[in-house]
Protein backbone atom coordinates (compact mmCIF):
# COMPACT_ATOMS: atom_id res chain seq x y z
CA UNK A 1 0.00 0.00 0.00
CA UNK A 2 1.30 3.22 -1.13
CA UNK A 3 1.23 6.05 1.69
CA UNK A 4 1.47 9.58 1.51
CA UNK A 5 3.48 12.08 3.99
CA UNK A 6 1.50 14.76 5.30
CA UNK A 7 3.12 18.00 7.75
CA UNK A 8 0.89 20.34 9.19
CA UNK A 9 1.15 22.83 11.84
CA UNK A 10 1.26 22.47 15.62
CA UNK A 11 2.20 24.12 18.27
CA UNK A 12 5.11 26.03 17.81
CA UNK A 13 6.38 23.11 14.87
CA UNK A 14 4.66 20.89 12.84
CA UNK A 15 3.25 17.08 12.95
CA UNK A 16 3.76 14.68 10.57
CA UNK A 17 1.51 11.30 9.59
CA UNK A 18 1.11 9.19 6.70
CA UNK A 19 -1.83 8.53 4.41
CA UNK A 20 -2.79 6.07 2.33
CA UNK A 21 -2.95 6.83 -1.64
CA UNK A 22 -6.13 5.62 -2.39
CA UNK A 23 -7.69 7.32 0.34
CA UNK A 24 -6.27 10.89 -0.17
CA UNK A 25 -8.58 13.10 -1.90
CA UNK A 26 -7.17 16.94 -1.59
CA UNK A 27 -4.77 18.81 0.35
CA UNK A 28 -6.59 22.23 0.76
CA UNK A 29 -4.20 25.32 0.35
CA UNK A 30 -4.74 28.79 0.30
CA UNK A 31 -3.41 30.33 -2.97
CA UNK A 32 -0.75 32.00 -1.57
CA UNK A 33 0.89 29.15 -0.43
CA UNK A 34 4.48 29.09 -2.27
CA UNK A 35 4.22 31.89 -3.75
CA UNK A 36 6.73 35.04 -3.00
CA UNK A 37 6.46 37.30 -0.26
CA UNK A 38 6.43 40.32 -0.16
CA UNK A 39 8.73 42.99 1.37
CA UNK A 40 7.03 43.66 4.78
CA UNK A 41 8.48 46.81 5.88
CA UNK A 42 7.36 48.01 2.14
CA UNK A 43 4.19 46.81 2.60
CA UNK A 44 3.40 48.27 5.76
CA UNK A 45 4.70 51.55 4.80
CA UNK A 46 2.60 51.88 1.37
CA UNK A 47 0.01 51.25 3.45
CA UNK A 48 0.49 54.26 5.93
CA UNK A 49 1.63 56.21 2.70
CA UNK A 50 -1.27 55.99 1.24
CA UNK A 51 -4.82 55.29 3.60
CA UNK A 52 -8.13 54.36 2.65
CA UNK A 53 -10.53 57.40 3.77
CA UNK A 54 -8.69 59.20 5.83
CA UNK A 55 -5.82 61.50 5.94
CA UNK A 56 -2.14 60.11 7.15
CA UNK A 57 -1.92 59.45 10.24
CA UNK A 58 0.78 62.04 11.02
CA UNK A 59 -1.73 64.59 9.26
CA UNK A 60 -4.49 63.88 11.73
CA UNK A 61 -2.48 63.94 14.90
CA UNK A 62 -1.86 66.59 16.88
CA UNK A 63 1.57 66.75 19.61
CA UNK A 64 -0.75 67.41 22.74
CA UNK A 65 -3.08 64.52 21.77
CA UNK A 66 -3.50 61.59 23.86
CA UNK A 67 -3.27 58.89 21.70
CA UNK A 68 -4.67 55.12 22.50
CA UNK A 69 -3.56 51.98 20.68
CA UNK A 70 -5.59 49.16 21.06
CA UNK A 71 -3.56 46.06 19.89
CA UNK A 72 -4.37 42.51 20.39
CA UNK A 73 -3.69 39.99 22.77
CA UNK A 74 -1.90 36.09 22.68
CA UNK A 75 -4.64 34.51 21.06
CA UNK A 76 -4.30 36.16 17.93
CA UNK A 77 -1.06 36.12 15.29
CA UNK A 78 -1.14 39.84 15.18
CA UNK A 79 2.50 40.52 14.66
CA UNK A 80 2.18 43.48 17.34
CA UNK A 81 5.65 44.02 17.89
CA UNK A 82 6.63 44.05 14.11
CA UNK A 83 4.45 46.33 13.54
CA UNK A 84 4.16 49.23 16.80
CA UNK A 85 7.63 50.98 15.53
CA UNK A 86 5.71 51.64 11.79
CA UNK A 87 2.65 53.53 13.74
CA UNK A 88 5.27 55.25 16.03
CA UNK A 89 7.18 56.89 13.31
CA UNK A 90 3.80 58.23 12.35
CA UNK A 91 3.45 59.82 15.59
CA UNK A 92 7.07 61.10 15.89
CA UNK A 93 6.43 62.99 12.76
CA UNK A 94 3.71 64.87 14.81
CA UNK A 95 5.58 65.20 17.44
CA UNK A 96 3.71 63.41 20.07
CA UNK A 97 5.76 62.47 23.19
CA UNK A 98 5.79 59.14 24.33
CA UNK A 99 4.15 59.92 27.67
CA UNK A 100 0.60 60.85 25.35
CA UNK A 101 0.68 57.10 23.76
CA UNK A 102 -0.98 54.17 26.18
CA UNK A 103 -1.44 50.46 24.66
CA UNK A 104 -4.34 48.81 25.79
CA UNK A 105 -4.77 45.21 25.39
CA UNK A 106 -7.89 43.79 23.80
CA UNK A 107 -8.84 41.11 25.78
CA UNK A 108 -12.88 41.35 25.67
CA UNK A 109 -13.37 38.40 28.26
CA UNK A 110 -10.05 36.40 27.26
CA UNK A 111 -7.94 36.07 30.25
CA UNK A 112 -5.42 38.03 31.81
CA UNK A 113 -2.07 38.42 30.12
CA UNK A 114 1.44 37.01 32.12
CA UNK A 115 3.86 40.14 32.51
CA UNK A 116 5.99 38.15 29.78
CA UNK A 117 3.33 37.93 27.30
CA UNK A 118 2.77 41.74 27.47
CA UNK A 119 6.65 42.25 26.82
CA UNK A 120 6.22 39.76 23.71
CA UNK A 121 3.39 41.18 22.43
CA UNK A 122 4.81 44.83 22.84
CA UNK A 123 8.36 44.42 22.55
CA UNK A 124 10.98 45.23 24.96
CA UNK A 125 11.92 48.88 23.96
CA UNK A 126 7.86 49.27 23.61
CA UNK A 127 7.21 47.81 26.79
CA UNK A 128 9.53 49.75 28.55
CA UNK A 129 8.61 53.56 26.83
CA UNK A 130 5.67 53.17 27.04
CA UNK A 131 2.78 52.74 29.72
CA UNK A 132 0.50 49.48 28.54
CA UNK A 133 -2.63 48.25 30.50
CA UNK A 134 -4.99 45.63 30.03
CA UNK A 135 -8.79 45.56 31.47
CA UNK A 136 -9.29 42.50 33.02
CA UNK A 137 -13.02 42.59 32.65
CA UNK A 138 -15.05 43.73 35.31
CA UNK A 139 -12.56 45.67 37.19
CA UNK A 140 -12.16 48.78 35.59
CA UNK A 141 -15.45 51.47 35.22
CA UNK A 142 -17.13 51.65 32.00
CA UNK A 143 -18.80 54.15 30.56
CA UNK A 144 -22.37 53.76 28.96
CA UNK A 145 -23.08 55.86 25.27
CA UNK A 146 -26.36 54.26 24.86
CA UNK A 147 -27.25 51.53 22.54
CA UNK A 148 -26.77 49.82 19.02
CA UNK A 149 -29.74 50.02 16.53
CA UNK A 150 -30.09 45.84 17.70
CA UNK A 151 -29.99 47.34 21.52
CA UNK A 152 -26.86 46.02 22.26
CA UNK A 153 -25.32 48.38 24.99
CA UNK A 154 -22.27 50.38 24.19
CA UNK A 155 -19.83 50.27 26.97
CA UNK A 156 -16.27 51.32 26.63
CA UNK A 157 -13.60 51.07 29.48
CA UNK A 158 -13.87 54.59 30.73
CA UNK A 159 -10.09 55.38 30.59
CA UNK A 160 -10.04 54.50 27.21
CA UNK A 161 -12.62 57.08 26.31
CA UNK A 162 -10.09 60.14 28.01
CA UNK A 163 -7.89 59.80 24.97
CA UNK A 164 -8.56 62.49 22.25
CA UNK A 165 -7.53 59.77 19.22
CA UNK A 166 -8.05 56.31 19.10
CA UNK A 167 -5.95 53.59 16.90
CA UNK A 168 -6.78 49.97 16.33
CA UNK A 169 -4.07 48.00 15.22
CA UNK A 170 -4.83 44.10 13.77
CA UNK A 171 -5.22 40.97 11.77
CA UNK A 172 -8.06 40.74 8.81
CA UNK A 173 -8.93 36.71 8.19
CA UNK A 174 -11.73 34.78 8.39
CA UNK A 175 -14.16 34.79 11.99
CA UNK A 176 -16.62 32.58 12.43
CA UNK A 177 -19.42 34.60 13.65
CA UNK A 178 -18.07 37.94 12.57
CA UNK A 179 -17.24 37.34 9.68
CA UNK A 180 -13.54 38.58 9.55
CA UNK A 181 -11.55 39.54 12.39
CA UNK A 182 -9.91 43.01 12.31
CA UNK A 183 -11.28 46.52 11.88
CA UNK A 184 -13.59 47.43 14.41
CA UNK A 185 -13.27 44.39 16.69
CA UNK A 186 -10.89 46.21 18.55
CA UNK A 187 -13.21 48.21 20.44
CA UNK A 188 -16.19 45.84 20.70
CA UNK A 189 -15.54 42.99 22.07
CA UNK A 190 -11.80 44.31 22.63
CA UNK A 191 -12.09 46.84 25.11
CA UNK A 192 -15.94 46.58 25.93
CA UNK A 193 -17.74 45.50 29.48
CA UNK A 194 -19.15 41.61 29.98
CA UNK A 195 -22.92 43.09 29.19
CA UNK A 196 -21.83 44.63 25.59
CA UNK A 197 -19.83 41.52 24.60
CA UNK A 198 -22.25 39.18 25.57
CA UNK A 199 -25.17 41.11 23.73
CA UNK A 200 -23.06 41.42 21.05
CA UNK A 201 -22.03 38.00 20.64
CA UNK A 202 -25.97 37.19 20.90
CA UNK A 203 -26.12 38.01 17.34
CA UNK A 204 -24.52 34.74 16.35
CA UNK A 205 -27.61 32.99 16.21
CA UNK A 206 -28.28 34.79 13.23
CA UNK A 207 -28.24 32.88 10.13
CA UNK A 208 -25.92 35.30 8.55
CA UNK A 209 -23.30 35.39 11.66
CA UNK A 210 -21.07 32.95 9.67
CA UNK A 211 -17.39 33.14 8.88
CA UNK A 212 -16.99 35.12 5.27
CA UNK A 213 -19.73 37.38 5.55
CA UNK A 214 -19.01 41.26 6.23
CA UNK A 215 -23.07 41.63 6.48
CA UNK A 216 -22.36 39.16 9.84
CA UNK A 217 -24.78 41.00 12.26
CA UNK A 218 -22.36 40.89 15.22
CA UNK A 219 -19.72 42.60 12.93
CA UNK A 220 -22.09 44.88 11.50
CA UNK A 221 -22.81 45.34 15.29
CA UNK A 222 -19.50 45.96 16.14
CA UNK A 223 -18.93 49.01 13.94
CA UNK A 224 -22.02 50.33 14.64
CA UNK A 225 -20.33 51.00 18.22
CA UNK A 226 -17.04 51.63 17.37
CA UNK A 227 -18.61 54.64 14.78
CA UNK A 228 -20.35 55.62 18.05
CA UNK A 229 -16.97 55.12 20.37
CA UNK A 230 -14.94 56.65 17.69
CA UNK A 231 -12.34 54.51 16.13
CA UNK A 232 -10.41 57.08 14.42
CA UNK A 233 -7.67 55.49 12.65
CA UNK A 234 -6.81 51.30 12.01
CA UNK A 235 -3.40 49.63 10.93
CA UNK A 236 -4.59 45.99 9.61
CA UNK A 237 -2.40 43.45 8.24
CA UNK A 238 -3.23 40.45 6.10
CA UNK A 239 -0.96 36.94 7.13
CA UNK A 240 0.25 34.11 5.27
CA UNK A 241 -0.13 30.35 7.06
CA UNK A 242 3.12 30.95 8.45
CA UNK A 243 2.52 34.28 10.25
CA UNK A 244 4.36 36.70 7.28
CA UNK A 245 2.75 39.69 6.13
CA UNK A 246 1.94 39.76 2.86
CA UNK A 247 -0.48 42.98 2.90
CA UNK A 248 -1.24 45.70 4.58
CA UNK A 249 -4.25 48.49 5.25
CA UNK A 250 -4.47 51.89 7.10
CA UNK A 251 -7.25 54.59 7.28
CA UNK A 252 -10.68 54.58 7.61
CA UNK A 253 -11.87 51.41 10.20
CA UNK A 254 -14.73 50.09 7.87
CA UNK A 255 -13.14 51.28 4.43
CA UNK A 256 -9.13 49.71 5.07
CA UNK A 257 -10.75 46.92 6.51
CA UNK A 258 -13.05 45.79 3.44
CA UNK A 259 -9.52 46.26 1.05
CA UNK A 260 -8.17 43.61 3.31
CA UNK A 261 -11.55 41.35 3.19
CA UNK A 262 -10.73 41.26 -0.56
CA UNK A 263 -7.30 39.76 -0.11
CA UNK A 264 -8.64 37.38 1.85
CA UNK A 265 -11.13 36.22 0.33
CA UNK A 266 -8.90 35.90 -2.92
CA UNK A 267 -6.72 33.88 -1.34
CA UNK A 268 -8.21 31.85 1.47
CA UNK A 269 -11.59 31.23 -0.04
CA UNK A 270 -10.19 27.49 -1.32
CA UNK A 271 -13.30 25.93 -3.63
CA UNK A 272 -13.31 22.07 -2.97
CA UNK A 273 -15.38 18.86 -2.84
CA UNK A 274 -16.47 17.51 -0.15
CA UNK A 275 -15.22 14.48 0.89
CA UNK A 276 -15.93 11.56 3.40
CA UNK A 277 -13.60 12.48 5.98
CA UNK A 278 -11.20 16.05 6.76
CA UNK A 279 -7.85 16.22 8.59
CA UNK A 280 -7.88 20.31 9.79
CA UNK A 281 -5.16 21.73 12.15
CA UNK A 282 -6.05 25.10 13.43
CA UNK A 283 -2.60 26.43 11.75
CA UNK A 284 -0.17 25.64 15.36
CA UNK A 285 0.21 28.51 17.54
CA UNK A 286 -1.58 30.42 18.96
CA UNK A 287 -4.33 29.17 16.63
CA UNK A 288 -4.12 26.13 18.35
CA UNK A 289 -3.23 27.61 22.05
CA UNK A 290 -6.51 26.10 23.33
CA UNK A 291 -9.63 24.06 22.79
CA UNK A 292 -11.45 27.15 22.56
CA UNK A 293 -9.80 29.07 19.36
CA UNK A 294 -9.70 25.70 17.65
CA UNK A 295 -13.35 25.33 17.54
CA UNK A 296 -13.08 28.39 14.41
CA UNK A 297 -11.23 25.92 12.47
CA UNK A 298 -13.31 23.14 12.70
CA UNK A 299 -16.27 25.14 11.63
CA UNK A 300 -14.37 25.60 8.59
CA UNK A 301 -13.55 22.16 8.21
CA UNK A 302 -17.44 21.14 7.88
CA UNK A 303 -17.47 22.72 4.50
CA UNK A 304 -15.05 20.23 3.12
CA UNK A 305 -16.70 16.96 4.65
CA UNK A 306 -19.92 15.50 3.62
CA UNK A 307 -23.04 15.24 5.66
CA UNK A 308 -22.30 12.58 8.14
CA UNK A 309 -18.49 12.11 7.87
CA UNK A 310 -15.85 12.65 10.05
CA UNK A 311 -13.68 15.54 11.61
CA UNK A 312 -9.53 14.95 12.51
CA UNK A 313 -8.96 18.51 14.36
CA UNK A 314 -5.33 18.62 15.09
CA UNK A 315 -4.41 20.97 18.03
CA UNK A 316 -1.73 21.18 20.35
CA UNK A 317 -4.13 22.95 23.38
CA UNK A 318 -1.07 23.89 25.40
CA UNK A 319 -3.59 26.50 27.64
CA UNK A 320 -6.35 23.26 27.94
CA UNK A 321 -9.43 23.86 27.30
CA UNK A 322 -9.17 28.04 27.15
CA UNK A 323 -12.14 28.90 28.70
CA UNK A 324 -13.92 28.15 32.21
CA UNK A 325 -17.33 28.55 31.38
CA UNK A 326 -16.83 26.69 27.81
CA UNK A 327 -15.04 23.86 30.44
CA UNK A 328 -18.28 23.70 33.08
CA UNK A 329 -20.19 23.69 29.80
CA UNK A 330 -18.65 20.48 28.73
CA UNK A 331 -18.19 19.00 32.23
CA UNK A 332 -22.09 19.70 33.07
CA UNK A 333 -23.59 18.93 29.57
CA UNK A 334 -23.33 14.88 28.99
CA UNK A 335 -24.78 14.74 25.38
CA UNK A 336 -24.97 17.19 22.59
CA UNK A 337 -28.60 17.49 23.21
CA UNK A 338 -28.37 18.67 26.48
CA UNK A 339 -25.77 21.64 25.29
CA UNK A 340 -28.04 22.58 22.31
CA UNK A 341 -30.94 22.87 24.42
CA UNK A 342 -29.16 24.78 27.13
CA UNK A 343 -28.08 27.35 25.07
CA UNK A 344 -31.36 27.66 23.49
CA UNK A 345 -32.62 28.37 27.02
CA UNK A 346 -29.59 30.43 28.73
CA UNK A 347 -26.92 32.05 26.76
CA UNK A 348 -23.69 32.09 28.17
CA UNK A 349 -20.24 33.53 26.74
CA UNK A 350 -18.11 30.51 26.62
CA UNK A 351 -21.31 27.79 26.48
CA UNK A 352 -22.06 28.65 22.80
CA UNK A 353 -18.40 27.10 22.09
CA UNK A 354 -20.31 23.81 23.65
CA UNK A 355 -23.12 24.00 22.18
CA UNK A 356 -21.70 25.05 18.67
CA UNK A 357 -19.40 21.78 18.81
CA UNK A 358 -21.98 19.92 20.06
CA UNK A 359 -24.29 20.62 16.71
CA UNK A 360 -20.81 19.67 14.63
CA UNK A 361 -21.02 16.51 16.76
CA UNK A 362 -24.63 15.44 15.73
CA UNK A 363 -23.66 15.92 12.09
CA UNK A 364 -20.17 14.74 12.42
CA UNK A 365 -17.68 12.38 13.87
CA UNK A 366 -15.08 14.02 15.35
CA UNK A 367 -11.95 13.49 17.13
CA UNK A 368 -9.34 14.96 18.54
CA UNK A 369 -5.02 15.06 18.52
CA UNK A 370 -3.86 17.64 21.18
CA UNK A 371 -2.49 17.46 24.57
CA UNK A 372 -5.90 17.28 26.60
CA UNK A 373 -6.54 14.89 28.92
CA UNK A 374 -9.07 12.21 27.08
CA UNK A 375 -11.60 13.07 29.44
CA UNK A 376 -11.43 16.70 28.55
CA UNK A 377 -11.88 15.97 24.88
CA UNK A 378 -14.41 13.48 25.44
CA UNK A 379 -16.62 15.93 27.35
CA UNK A 380 -16.25 18.54 24.73
CA UNK A 381 -18.22 16.05 22.69
CA UNK A 382 -14.85 14.70 20.41
CA UNK A 383 -13.17 11.16 20.06
CA UNK A 384 -9.88 11.52 21.87
CA UNK A 385 -6.78 9.94 19.90
CA UNK A 386 -2.96 9.78 20.70
CA UNK A 387 -1.54 10.19 16.99
CA UNK A 388 -3.43 11.54 13.34
CA UNK A 389 -2.73 7.95 12.25
CA UNK A 390 -4.47 6.79 15.18
CA UNK A 391 -7.84 8.92 14.30
CA UNK A 392 -7.25 7.74 9.94
CA UNK A 393 -7.57 4.42 11.00
CA UNK A 394 -10.93 4.79 13.23
CA UNK A 395 -12.24 6.33 9.90
CA UNK A 396 -10.86 3.04 7.55
CA UNK A 397 -12.28 0.80 9.71
CA UNK A 398 -15.94 2.14 9.43
CA UNK A 399 -15.12 2.58 6.04
CA UNK A 400 -11.88 1.30 4.15
CA UNK A 401 -12.65 3.41 1.24
CA UNK A 402 -13.30 6.93 2.78
CA UNK A 403 -11.95 9.34 1.10
CA UNK A 404 -10.19 12.34 3.11
CA UNK A 405 -9.47 16.51 2.68
CA UNK A 406 -6.44 17.46 4.27
CA UNK A 407 -6.42 21.29 5.88
CA UNK A 408 -3.03 22.18 7.01
CA UNK A 409 -4.32 26.26 8.21
CA UNK A 410 -7.66 25.51 8.89
CA UNK A 411 -8.12 29.22 11.28
CA UNK A 412 -7.55 30.82 8.07
CA UNK A 413 -8.92 28.87 4.93
CA UNK A 414 -12.40 28.66 4.21
CA UNK A 415 -13.19 25.83 2.04
CA UNK A 416 -16.17 26.76 -0.62
CA UNK A 417 -18.51 23.99 -2.01
CA UNK A 418 -19.84 24.77 -5.58
CA UNK A 419 -23.26 25.74 -4.32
Amino acid sequence: MALKNVRIPYGSSEISFDIPEENFLNLILPADEGTELPYADEVIQNALNAPIGTPKLSQMVRSEYKIAIIINDITRPTPSSYLIPFLLKELSAADVPDENITFYFALGLHRALLESEMHHILGEDTSRRFRHVQHEVGTFPVTNLGTTSRGVPIEIYSDVLENDFIIGLGEVGFHYYAGYSGGSKSLLPGLSSRLSVIENHKLMIDKHSISGRVDSPVRQDSEEAAGIIGLDFILNVVLDGHKNVIAAFSGDFIAAHREGVKVVDALYKVKTTPADAVIVSAGGYPKDINLYQTNKALENATQAVIEGGSIIVVSECRDGIGNDVYAAWNRACTTPDDAIARFKNEFEFGGHKAAKTAAASKRFKLYLVSTLPPMDAKTAFFTPCITVEEAIDCVLKENPSATFNIIPYGGQTLPMTEK
